[in-house]
């Protein structure tokens, strides 16, 4: 039985089993009974989380671990020359296998029983169904093969058996507890409290994972390559060696790919804060509630736009745009008609994350603005300030805190931009003012060095670890900061 059927079948029994433990309860509330502690829906909801919950760890453990053991009997039952062998050529003979296994499963008994007795045709069967086989399996790997889907089919009717089991004896234990002075409603509550404490432990530890394996791999990068080689360097040049090197053959300076960030981000934010700023204002304190509900919601359709079609208008609409226009002033000015922008620049970068930002910057400071208390603005106007002075001298004053920690945020996410950056700024890691040049930055580096085959034992791919562990922490930094001048500076109104 799939794992898709077996989940209906525990759904469908939770459902009756929140339908009769509620009807059991109301039965029990009407009868010359005490008062029930709970509502009937608590009682339900307690039957339909003993008939689920159980059964579905019950799964999700099988699912687990099922492979696992499979996986290492199979392999226990290798001949021992291939033992002896490394892990990526066991892993490889394990991979044939699997293929021949599934292939098996769409073959008859009795063309099983002809490739079992002789393997050099079982590429042929195989080939008939439609199977793709790639190179001649050796006599132990049909064997193998035929185990494993015995194996397999035993695991699923065990699981099967074991989790439907599992949901019907919880859903008749539970229905039993059903009682006037059961407290069904703190047992619903602590279910769902452990649900949320959960939720949270992995989100927590998702996170802590991330940033410990991207801290193993720069920890390793940092063996190769000095650490003030990385964060001081000015040239950034890593050659790629041969595969499988461990030489630390090229340049690892991080400054150039730093300053290429904060200068497309500082453009970015150029670009973004003053509209984004404005349009808040506008819509927090001019616009009519038809014309909000209506512009705020086509403004932050921008924030829903993929960044690679933003990259890719960048391309082929604003970096194209921007030259032409370049060639057209520098030949009015000089009669030289050769253009001082190239299409890939930090300004054309720039220019397009900012637009992308712009959603983030109104709404953060459209929320904020609108949380600034009513009263503030009326006691401005009855001392006689206009609507524009109330702005400037009341309401930004008290929401600034919260404008500043949104641009923050907003900034940490211009920083974490790749696609846009690819598409628009180019790949040169140079050092440069001149915004009409290209540029690039950390992310993209980040993707070029772990693009293609490649083994992560050379510091050539292990630098990527290095630069994302640095990402991590200027972004982590920004927010912390930001989250500190909200709290710090923020005014308390009663």
């Amino acid at each position: 039985m799939s794992t898709s059927l077996i989940l209906l079948i525990v759904a469908l029994i939770g459902l009756a089993g929140y339908v009769l433990g509620a009807r059991q309860a109301r039965r029990l509330a009407a009868a010359a009974l005490p008062k029930m502690h709970s509502r009937p829906g608590y009682y339900g909801s307690y039957v339909a989380v003993w008939a689920g919950l159980p059964a579905l760890l019950i799964l999700a453990v099988w699912l687990v671990a099922s492979p696992i053991y499979v996986n290492s009997s199979i392999r226990d039952n290798f001949p021992e020359d291939l033992k002896a062998q490394t892990e990526a050529a066991q892993s490889l003979t394990f991979g044939t296998i699997g293929s021949v296994a599934r292939g098996l499963t769409v073959l008859t008994p009795e063309e099983v029983a002809q490739a079992q007795a002789n393997p050099g045709e079982l590429r042929v069967l195989l080939g008939g169904k439609g199977v793709p086989l790639a190179g001649d399996p050796e006599p132990f790997m049909v064997s193998a093969a035929a185990e494993l889907n015995a194996m397999n089919a035993t695991s699923r009717l065990a699981m099967t058996i074991a989790v439907i089991a599992a949901s019907v004896v919880g859903f008749f234990y539970a229905y039993r507890m059903i009682a006037p002075r059961f407290r069904a409603r703190n047992k619903v509550e602590q279910v769902i409290l452990a649900s949320l404490i959960t939720a949270s432990c992995i989100a927590i530890l998702t996170t802590v994972g991330i940033v410990a394996s991207m801290l193993t791999e720069a920890i390793q990068f940092f063996q190769m390559v000095p650490a003030w080689e990385f964060f001081f360097g000015t040239v950034w040049d890593p050659r790629f060696a041969a595969a499988g090197a461990t030489d630390s053959a090229g340049q690892f300076g991080l400054i150039p790919l730093l300053a290429g960030t904060l200068y497309i981000g500082f453009v970015a934010m150029v670009v973004a804060v003053p509209v984004g700023i404005f349009s808040a204002i506008y819509m927090a304190e001019y616009a009519s509630p038809r014309m909000r509900s209506a512009v705020k919601p086509l403004l932050e359709v921008l924030a829903g736009i993929p960044t690679i079609v933003y990259g890719f208008f960048a391309l082929t609409t604003v970096g194209p745009f921007l030259r032409d226009l370049s060639t057209q002033l520098n030949g009015i000015a000089t009669g030289n008609y050769s253009n001082f922008i190239q299409a890939q620049s930090v300004i054309t970068a720039g220019f397009v994350m900012g637009i992308m930002l712009i959603p983030y910057v109104s709404s953060l400071s459209d929320d904020i603005i609108t949380a600034v208390p009513r009263a503030l603005r009326d006691g401005s106007l009855g001392l006689g300030a206009t609507r524009s002075e109330t702005i400037k001298r009341v309401v930004l004053p008290a929401a600034l805190p919260g404008i500043v920690g949104a641009l923050l945020m907003t900034a940490s996410r211009a920083i974490g931009e790749t696609m846009i950056v690819v598409l628009a700024a180019g790949v040169a890691a140079r050092m440069q003012i001149n915004p009409f040049e290209p540029m690039t930055t950390v992310t993209v580096k980040i993707v070029s060095q772990l693009t293609g085959d490649l083994e992560f034992t050379s510091p050539q791919t292990l630098v990527a670890f290095a630069l994302g562990i640095t990402l991590f922490a200027i972004t982590l930094c920004l927010n912390i900061y930001a989250l500190y001048i909200v709290r710090k500076y923020r005014e308390q109104y009663e």
